[in-house]
């Protein structure tokens, strides 16, 4: 899992060139909310073979190290994040749009199945 809080690039920059190569599940936590980002990645942790079969890569993302060009993208692009959320997660596709979106930490099944129902996916089987 990749943390992108002390990274030089941009967000959109990581995002950009995983298109068309990798699915993403992006995970935003309020510091304050933060249990809610560590029970996601902790359900996720089991199933990181499940995750690399999808070519799926997950990025969490503290607010009080999120950059502000970084929030300005993530409120003014389909991610549409709300600052006041404790937690969202997003799937994007390797098409680089936003599949779906959560307000509380997603059960990796549940993940696996929007994934797996993902025109894209059926093809990669």
């Amino acid at each position: 899992m990749e943390s992108v809080g002390n990274q030089t690039k941009s967000l959109k920059a990581i995002l950009d060139e995983k298109k068309d190569q990798r699915r993403v599940l992006l995970i935003y936590g309020r510091d304050d909310a933060q249990h809610f980002t560590i029970d996601q990645q902790e359900s996720l942790n089991e199933f990181r073979d499940q995750l690399e079969e999808r070519d799926t890569d997950v990025i969490v993302l503290i607010a009080s190290t999120v950059t502000e060009p970084d929030r300005w993208y993530l409120m003014h692009s389909d991610f549409k994040l709300n600052p006041a959320e404790d937690f969202v997660g997003w799937l994007v596709g390797k098409d680089g749009t936003v599949k779906t979106s959560f307000t509380s930490p997603m059960a990796p099944q549940e993940l696996f199945r929007i994934i797996d129902d993902m025109p894209m996916r059926q093809q990669e089987k």
